[in-house]
């Protein structure tokens, strides 16, 4: 008999015992009860068709609470004993000079140029020789992926080298950040990337002019660009596999090389004269020397040409302390303004344009902001330009899947999002756009005045 009808029977039963009616809890225990009986009867009953389900590891562990003192100092030390060995299996440089040895004696000619090659039978001799830790770089995988058009199946011992470089690297910073995340959940929060940074700069010869006094700012300053476009969500921490996939740390760690180039140097943000031309900036800008900016401080912040619109509406969204927006707050939104092309910049200055936080730009959004522009031109003489035809030109542009609305992932696929968001909050961005082929000619005159002198 199916266990549900049993159990439905035996509730319909009254209870003819010489006690009183029974109470509703009980009958609910009692209920339960019978549940629990007939369900295990008949789930025992059943053939079960995984036999391996009992011998499945854990794989959850609690972290130990903030008074357990004991179990987090073991946490601790554990997690140190494991980057020590994971350290220990790195190639060191002895062994890095031993491997471009050992490719060099195992090189299959012809050369290409002055590239030397290897095959694969060589390849795997040189893994043979190579010792354990190298075992892992000495496979057809990582071949295959550097094998591209070698009329006799050879790879680049130059490239395969690399690899193995880049590898080590990897491998090397992940420990070494790993060892600033103090929560051991694989990320680091601001203080902790700040920990690393200001002891990272000493390793840094690009950085050997800063003055001490300064390494607080310069240190705010490289931060705060990993977490504008690393941490999208504002959560105060960054995956470390995220800082590692990005090109930031490469940039930073570009500043070892004692030779880099003045145009280098002036393009990397972690570079010393861009560190120095920002915090200047903020300097200047700063006329009441009070370490904040204000709203009319702001304004003259490059061309001084942004309409005050767009200006109240980064004091309204921003964090600022008594309405002055303090120097972090600050290096926002200069990585916004200039990286308009980066989806996270796109993010930022989308918030502000959204006024009515409906997540998407319609027509009376664009009208608001384009009407301050309106407003600069006439003050500066020139003929306003009607909105109804800038709007339809920024809908061509974008060309959003809603024809009434334009969401961030709609200026994002465009392209034109940088053109769109200065188009809407700078005088001088919206008469560039508009002035673009007569610039674009003056240019080529200028060319051509050149190449006949």
């Amino acid at each position: 008999m199916d266990w549900k009808e049993v159990l439905r029977r035996r509730l319909a039963t009254p209870n003819n015992g010489p006690n009183k009616k029974k109470s509703e809890q009980e009958l609910k225990d009692e209920e339960m009860d019978l549940f629990t009986k007939y369900y295990s009867k008949w789930k025992g009953g059943r053939k079960n068709t995984n036999e391996f389900y009992k011998t499945i590891p854990r794989f959850y562990y609690r972290l130990p609470a903030e008074d357990e003192v004991l179990l987090q100092k073991l946490r601790e030390e554990s997690r140190a004993v494991f980057l020590q060995r994971k350290s220990r299996e790195l190639l060191d440089n002895e062994e890095l000079q031993n491997l471009w040895f050992l490719l060099d004696k195992h090189q299959t000619p012809p050369m290409i140029g002055e590239e030397a090659m290897i095959n694969y039978e060589n390849f795997l001799k040189v893994g043979e020789k190579a010792g354990p830790k190298c075992k892992q770089f000495f496979t057809a995988k990582v071949f295959a992926k550097l094998l591209h058009t070698d009329s006799y199946g050879r790879i680049s011992i130059m490239q395969f080298f690399n690899y193995v470089m880049r590898k080590v690297w990897l491998h090397q910073t992940r420990i070494g950040l790993s060892l600033y995340d103090v929560a051991g959940q694989g990320y680091l929060r601001e203080s902790d990337l700040e920990n690393y940074i200001l002891e990272l700069i000493p390793t840094l010869p690009q950085l050997d002019g800063l003055e001490k006094s300064f390494y607080s700012f310069y240190v705010c300053t490289a931060v705060r660009k990993f977490f504008f476009f690393l941490d999208p969500l504002r959560t105060g921490k960054i995956k470390i596999q995220d800082i590692l996939a990005c090109s930031f740390l490469d940039d930073l760690l570009e500043l070892r090389d004692e030779e880099l180039s003045k145009e280098s140097q002036e393009t990397n943000w972690f570079s010393a004269p861009s560190a120095l031309r920002v915090y200047g900036q903020y300097l200047n800008l700063d006329k009441d020397h009070n370490g904040m900016l204000s709203k009319e401080e702001l304004s003259r912040y490059g061309t001084a040409t942004m309409t005050n619109v767009f200006l109240d509406r980064v004091f309204q969204e921003c964090l600022t302390y008594d309405g002055e927006m303090d120097y972090k707050t600050y290096l926002d939104f200069v990585l916004a303004l200039e990286n308009r092309k980066e989806p996270a910049a796109l993010q930022y200055i989308f918030k502000l344009l959204d006024i009515e936080n409906k997540g998407y730009l319609n027509v009376f959004s664009l009208n608001y902001f384009f009407r301050a522009i309106q407003e600069l031109m006439k003050i500066h003489g020139q003929d306003p330009v009607s909105f109804q035809d800038v709007k339809d030109e920024i809908f061509d542009m974008v060309k959003p899947k809603d024809p009434l609305k334009i969401s961030l992932q709609d200026l994002i696929n465009s392209n034109q999002g940088d053109t769109v968001t200065t188009i809407l909050i700078d005088l001088n961005g919206f008469w560039t756009y508009e002035n673009r082929e007569a610039l674009v000619a003056n240019d080529n005159e200028n060319s051509a005045d050149l190449d006949d002198t």
